[in-house]
């Protein structure tokens, strides 16, 4: 899957987080990789001022990180991090 940089994009990763265990925060802060995981707490956190590019970037690192589980998604979401996750 080709990732674009666009608003929407950013969207659709931010719905596969609102249906993990996982929390998404845009937060201010100096991360050096601009983002933090709290894992025990399970919360990802985003640098707020990034720009669009860069937290699509971000969400992805996570999501690969995190490796949230499927059967607390939706179909739809299911399918679109199977494609963002190969490609990636």
């Amino acid at each position: 899957m080709e990732v674009k940089y666009t608003k929407h994009f950013l969207n659709k990763l931010e719905d596969v987080f609102s249906e993990s265990e996982y929390i998404l925060r845009y937060e201010k802060g100096n991360f050096k990789s601009g983002y933090c995981i709290l894992q025990n707490n399970k919360v990802a956190v985003v640098n707020k001022y990034y720009p669009t590019e860069g937290k699509i970037n971000c969400l992805i690192e996570i999501l690969k990180n995190i490796q949230p589980d499927l059967t607390q998604l939706s179909e739809k979401n299911q399918k679109f991090l199977a494609e963002l996750l190969v490609s990636a």
